[in-house]
């Protein structure tokens, strides 16, 4: 029987949930049709990899907690904890690598640096991508190398297993195995705090002028540095929920933790979805789209009705 706290935490995954596949489908709705009409752009591609990786991410991480909280035993099957651990590892290491490459695009093409080594690395964008795909697959590999070890030995002997696991080591081999999320993580929050401080400095520098244009772009920044500080809070908050997804190992009995886990964790790929739509103009212009076709179906369905 689930309690009162235990039901509120459901019912707000399941809306985050709910959530994330909208916002996310939309993302990578708006750019598959503008990749029928044009050319995939740099840009359409990290969005569309981003928003697919975050449906499936969403999904396991929904389907994981799931059975983890009602069939604790079901999930003990080891064809099944080994599926749900590679998906998870493809599913959140792709959906971080497009975030991070995102932040990377937005900082080299909007930030405004006079250091060589950035000018060298604008010069280069497109080169830098494929760089990133490259530790991508390297650390996937690792990944599921270090897995197939673990899973192994679990199965061997699950009881000797759990003896053996201390905390310590359990956190440890944690550790290791979000080793290639870690880096990613790292470099997508310092590209978009070095972007951060490019706009402030920018924004501080046109403040003297009053004229409409150097109003329009002061703004430009100020929202964009809205957008990178939500984004950095989201993120920061997904890996927190991550933590604590983990730490309910040493404490399985406590399912409240878990659920809050997966609540805090689900905020990031919900909420960063309607941050893009909100802060790029071609997603925007497309849900006003949208919500004005829902708006006149809605008044044609009343005039029928009257």
């Amino acid at each position: 029987m689930l309690s009162v706290v235990e039901g509120i935490l459901i019912f707000v995954v399941i809306s985050e949930s709910a959530f994330g596949v909208l916002g996310n489908g939309f993302i990578g709705l708006v750019n598959c049709i503008d990749c029928a009409k044009n050319k995939l752009s740099t840009i359409g591609f990290i969005l569309t990899g981003l928003a697919i990786s975050r449906i499936f991410l969403i999904w396991i991480i929904i389907t994981d907690g799931f059975i983890r909280i009602f069939s604790p035993d079901i999930y003990a099957s080891g064809k099944l904890i080994e599926c749900i651990s590679y998906f998870w590892v493809i599913s959140n290491q792709s959906s971080i690598w497009f975030t991070t490459s995102l932040s990377i695009f937005y900082f080299l093409k909007i930030a405004n640096f006079s250091n060589y080594i950035f000018l060298w690395l604008k010069s280069r964008t497109n080169r830098i991508l494929p760089l990133l795909m490259g530790f991508l697959l390297i650390s996937c590999l690792l990944n599921f190398a270090y897995i197939a070890k673990i899973l192994d030995l679990k199965m061997k002997n699950d009881t000797v297993w759990r003896l053996n696991m201390y905390k310590r080591e359990y956190f440890i081999k944690q550790i290791l195995l979000n080793l290639g999320v870690i880096f990613f993580f790292t470099l997508s929050l310092i590209t978009s705090v070095l972007l951060i401080i490019s706009l402030w400095r920018h924004n501080r520098q046109m403040q003297s002028n009053v004229t409409g244009l150097r109003d329009s772009i002061t703004e430009a920044h100020v929202k964009a540095m809205k957008v990178l500080i939500s984004f950095i809070i989201l993120f920061i908050l997904y890996f927190i929920g991550t933590a604590i997804e983990i730490s309910y190992f040493t404490v399985p009995e406590n399912k409240v933790l878990l659920m809050f886990g997966i609540t805090t964790t689900a905020i990031y790929p919900w909420g960063h979805s309607f941050i893009l739509i909100l802060g790029n103009s071609k997603l925007k212009q497309a849900s006003l789209r949208v919500l004005q076709q829902l708006k006149c179906c809605e008044k044609t369905k009343n005039l029928r009705a009257t």
